[in-house]
């Protein structure tokens, strides 16, 4: 934290303890009073934390890369989410097959598909904080190689409970996959071309699910269910060769953790100050816990302008953070949560992505009860049909945002809010329901595969262009908790697919496509309404947020009306 003096003549300034502001790179926090200086401050600092390494970078930062490495990370990270994603719906299309083969019961097959999506999106909390320790790589390697082995046992187990059991644990391993993609991204790309990429990523969670029908049904047909987990053995198998070979690390979580000791035993720097002497007036306090500066501080006096100076180490080759900073994760994790704009972009999400799961598993049951079909012409008309709609969606959603973010950008030298993306997603929030509603009840009255097409293809392309502005809003809007705020993303997701699918078989058997598809199209009005709050009143309730935080942590900005008018930091 720098500290510049008020203009020559003036009485008293404010000194704002901010951390917000760029910091030293290295500096030893000890006490000084002398004399000379007739200066007594106090910073006590937090005895495994005295350094603040947040700021030191690695050598090769991603936001550096060539277009050519960030797109093929681009493409290895979707394409391991799209696996992740198409291992939620692949076997759905087998599904009586494997009752008949083991004996297994309606229930037990239900729960099979929703337990799946619910560890899916939970487990998402572990993987995270082993990325905030160990870094990305590490996760994807382990998620991988925990996701190959459940596929190996899947295809060769013979009982319906030991199944169940291992696709909990094929889930697990694929949900850091899903878990932390978008951070991924969000470490190599920028905010101004980040919505364009995250519009291509997104394609792979709402992709995977509309694949997985086809594929499933596919290998079910030519040889039997087992192949399908062969087939989702040699993605993940490719998987973790690729990245065990290719995949260079994106955080900086690896280059941080492993000489945290060393900057421990470095030893105090000694004090240096100008020969300028200034007068305190009081004395002030700064509490220093990991990359935050925490405590009060109060005004003081200067009779001339003081030269600070810093000492510092160079060691920014060997610095890491300490694995300790794994135990600051809860409380980003709690940092990010408790902000109302948060909550509210987490539900909307939640609800976008569960629609999308669950339109394509409604459609299937619609094609083969009312139509006859098989499930490889099911899951042929379910992938062409919602695909194309959410690469077109997801494409060009991110693309128009991306679009507004820069004209905005230029028009206000640079300051603008994340609120700004969600504009591009207003007419499509509002026409949303209106389409799911309409060809619900349509697909309902009139028996034609045409109308099941249309409102495959109208809904992928809303549900994407809607979906992908949200996630790249979400990274925007948390600025150094993107992880964190891409896991409880993540979290929801699961919480709201696993509700979808435990209750859209019931309410299809009892009240027909017309009534499921009305009660989503609450559910969508409700993430447009939520939609235009976030818009409105997300700048002021993260301002409230941020004050809030500073608060807590003791952070004091006392106002410079009495004084010079000078705040400085």
């Amino acid at each position: 934290m720098a500290m510049h003096p008020p203009d020559a003549g003036t009485e008293e300034g404010v000194v704002a303890a901010t951390p917000e502001q760029p910091k030293p790179a290295m500096i030893r926090s000890r006490t000084a009073s002398s004399d000379e200086l007739s200066i007594s401050s106090t910073i006590v600092a937090d005895p495994e934390l005295p350094y603040d390494v947040e700021d030191i970078a690695p050598e090769s930062d991603p936001y550096s890369w060539s277009v050519a490495r960030k797109s093929f990370t681009l493409c290895l990270v979707s394409f391991a989410s799209m696996t992740a994603t198409l291992s939620s719906t692949i076997q759905n299309p087998a599904v009586e097959q494997i009752g008949a083969e083991l004996g297994a019961s309606g229930a037990q097959l239900g729960l099979d598909v929703s337990t799946f999506i619910l560890v899916q999106g939970v487990m998402a909390l572990l993987w995270n904080t082993l990325y905030e320790a160990k870094g990305s790589k590490f996760v994807y390697l382990v998620s991988l190689a925990l996701f190959t082995l459940s596929n190996i046992f899947l295809a060769r187990n013979q009982r319906i409970a030991v199944i169940i059991g291992l696709r909990c644990l094929q889930a697990a391993g694929s949900s850091a996959l899903v878990a932390i993609g978008p951070a991924s991204l969000a470490d190599i790309y920028k905010p101004d071309e980040r919505g364009q990429k995250m519009g291509i990523y997104n394609l792979s969670l709402l992709l995977g699910p509309a694949l997985g029908p086809i594929l499933g049904g596919t290998f079910a047909s030519r040889w039997d269910w087992r192949a399908i987990f062969w087939f989702l053995t040699s993605c993940s198998g490719s998987l973790l060769l690729l990245f065990s070979m290719f995949f260079r690390n994106t955080s900086f979580g690896n280059f941080r953790a492993s000489t945290h000791k060393e900057a421990l035993q470095l030893p105090s720097p000694p004090l240096s100050a100008s020969t300028v002497t200034p007068t305190w007036k009081e004395t002030f306090t700064v509490n220093v816990y990991g990359n935050k500066f925490n405590g009060s501080v109060k005004t003081l006096t200067s009779q001339s302008p003081v030269e600070a100076q810093t000492v510092q180490h160079s060691n920014s080759s060997r610095l890491h953070t300490a694995l300790a900073d794994v135990a600051l994760f809860k409380q980003s994790l709690s940092l990010v949560i408790r902000r109302k704009a948060n909550l509210l972009a987490f539900v909307i999400s939640g609800i976008l992505f569960a629609f999308g799961f669950l339109v394509h598993f409604a459609t299937a049951r619609t094609l083969g009860t009312s139509f006859g079909y098989d499930p490889v012409r099911t899951g042929l008309i379910i992938s062409v049909a919602y695909g194309a709609g959410c690469v077109v969606g997801g494409v060009l959603g991110g693309r128009w945002s991306d679009r507004a973010f820069m004209m905005r950008k230029a028009a206000v030298n640079d300051q603008i809010d994340p609120e700004l993306r969600l504009r591009s997603a207003v007419v499509c929030a509002c026409i949303f329901p209106l389409q799911v509603v309409g060809f619900g009840w349509l697909s309902q009255e009139i028996e034609s595969v045409s109308i099941v097409v249309v409102k495959l293809l109208t809904g992928g392309f809303l549900n994407n262009w809607f979906f992908s502005i949200m996630m790249a809003y979400i990274i925007d809007a948390n600025p150094g908790r993107s992880s964190s705020a891409a896991v409880l993303a993540s979290v929801f997701r699961g919480l709201l697919a696993f509700t979808a699918a435990e209750t859209a078989v019931p309410i299809q058997d009892h009240l027909k496509n017309g009534w499921l598809f009305t009660i989503w199209s609450g559910m969508l009005s409700l993430a447009a309404v939520c939609t235009l709050i976030v818009m409105l009143k997300g700048r002021k309730w993260r301002d409230q947020a941020e004050l809030q935080d500073r608060q807590d942590q003791g952070i004091l900005e006392l106002p410079a009306t009495p004084m010079s008018g000078k705040t400085f930091v």
